[in-house]
């Protein structure tokens, strides 16, 4: 346990390190949401560039990755749903996003830091073949689920699938994070090798994508806070920090997912609630206090589930 603790509280130090500075009032908000911005667009981006142009990709298959999260994820978000709608008795759109806060991981910010850390390069390479469709798959499937809600509730005139299907098409190919891929994809594929200066800058840049995300998330946090729905919130941070990974883990076994990559996508899903759940509850103004109040429990908790899941994969 001594070993897990030195291994993932080092992690969350640094998320209540930003969190001080911007507390404090030692630095502004806006420096958070700069770094942040620094880390989406320019770090992480080129952390998976690199990861996909350099991997061997001589684990398991892709498609057992896919199948086992995305599972879980299936799971809880139902679950999520129904306890919001059947045991707080709220409407179907905050069914919507109460799957969202339970569901969606901070894999960006947290899960590729802490994957980083306690896997290593193997781990990497089945974060960023997660990463690869994660982000898609999230917002399509909560932008689809939330226009279907709206047109039971009749609470605005619903988007043609065309237009959301558009939207949604242009956000994912501007997508920093899509891009890396595809450029490490693209390398790979054509063998071309990463050396000289280019790799030294890349290398660079990749090694400050882990502490820079941490501390910006850690920024972030003041923005967002406990802003009521506290009972639910709680509810759904605890769906998030032990029953998705549960349902991973076991999803994971189910379809005989490797050790490596069955340790770094639990880990994933075991990480706090990404902003990606304040972002729909902005864009469909429903939720707010339950995303907001999520995201600050759940990034709390998350030394214990994070530790807890990392000592019982023995990582």
């Amino acid at each position: 346990m001594t070993d897990t603790a030195t291994n993932v509280i080092p992690l969350f130090a640094l998320i209540l390190l930003g969190w001080m500075l911007v507390k404090a009032g030692y630095l502004k908000p806006a420096v958070g949401e700069a770094l942040g911005e620094f880390v989406f667009r320019v770090a992480v981006p080129v952390l998976l560039f690199r990861t996909i142009a350099e991997a061997t990709f001589e684990g398991d298959s892709p498609w057992r990755i896919w199948v086992a999260y995305f599972s879980g994820v299936a799971v809880t978000w139902a679950i999520a749903h129904l306890v919001a709608t059947l045991v707080f008795l709220r409407d179907r759109r905050y069914g919507v996003l109460a799957g969202v806060s339970a569901a969606f991981a901070n894999t960006v910010f947290i899960g590729l830091p802490l994957v980083s850390r306690i896997v290593g390069e193997d781990g990497l390479v089945a974060i960023s073949v997660l990463l690869s469709v994660h982000l898609p798959v999230m917002m399509i499937a909560g932008s689809v689920l939330m226009e279907l809600a709206e047109r039971k509730e009749g609470t605005r005139p619903a988007q043609s699938a065309a237009s959301l299907v558009l939207g949604l098409s242009r956000s994912l190919v501007r997508n920093p994070l899509v891009i890396g891929l595809v450029c490490g994809a693209l390398f790979h594929l054509f063998d071309v090798p990463l050396e000289g200066p280019a790799k030294i800058v890349v290398d660079q840049l990749a090694s400050v994508a882990a502490p820079a995300a941490l501390v910006s998330i850690g920024m972030a946090l003041v923005k967002y806070g406990l802003r009521g729905n506290v009972a639910p919130a709680i509810v759904m941070s605890a769906f998030k920090l032990f029953l998705l990974p549960a349902c991973v883990f076991f999803a994971c076994r189910l379809v005989g997912l490797d050790q490596d990559w069955t340790t770094a996508i639990v880990l994933t899903s075991a990480v706090p609630t990404g902003v990606n759940a304040w972002l729909l509850a902005n864009h469909f103004n429903v939720g707010h206090a339950l995303a907001s109040s999520t995201i600050t429990i759940s990034t709390m908790a998350g030394v214990v589930s994070v530790s807890f899941w990392a000592w019982l994969l023995g990582a």
